[in-house]
């Protein structure tokens, strides 16, 4: 029997697989909080007393956004563009629990279908207004890394 790790065993230590594992493990983390700490749909939509205009709904809506539009835009043809400024606001998932486990769960299938596939080195140019139009050279690791950031981020604001 060989020692070498199988084809298998060598993608699932690539990189791109823990960068996977760590998307997939955040937003569980969101799906952790929708099943066992929340215990109504009203919580979502609760405004913090810290942070005005704040709710759980929108920092679980605005995280989960970001592997969005990633995915969305890795399955589009070369040059890769991509804009964090095109979210969708005031979607169900910021006031149903149920609506919000479904999307996160949607997009976790999502970067299970796409990751795999995709080369971390992948060149991006992101798009942002900051508040002027601004332009910057990534890549498609890096923008996978900064979304699961991102989420911490975000999942941090929900303690409060």
């Amino acid at each position: 029997m060989s020692s070498f790790p199988t084809a298998s065993q060598d993608q699932s230590n690539s990189p791109l697989m823990q960068q996977l594992s760590v998307a997939r493990t955040v937003l569980l983390q969101a799906v952790d909080l929708l099943d066992n700490y929340l215990t109504s749909d009203e919580q979502l939509s609760v405004s913090s007393k810290y942070l005005p205009g704040s709710t759980i709904g929108k920092h679980l809506r605005h995280a989960r956004d970001h592997f969005v539009l990633l995915t969305a835009c890795m399955l589009q043809p070369p040059p890769y563009d991509l804009s964090y400024d095109t979210r969708i606001r005031n979607t169900p998932m910021e006031t149903s629990r149920s609506s919000a486990k479904e999307a996160l769960l949607e997009t976790i299938k999502q970067l299970d279908e796409v990751v795999p596939g995709a080369d971390m080195k992948a060149p991006i140019t992101l798009h942002a207004v900051t508040p002027h139009m601004q332009e910057f050279q990534s890549t498609f690791g890096r923008e996978l890394w900064f979304a699961s950031l991102h989420c911490v981020h975000h999942w941090s604001m929900v303690n409060d």
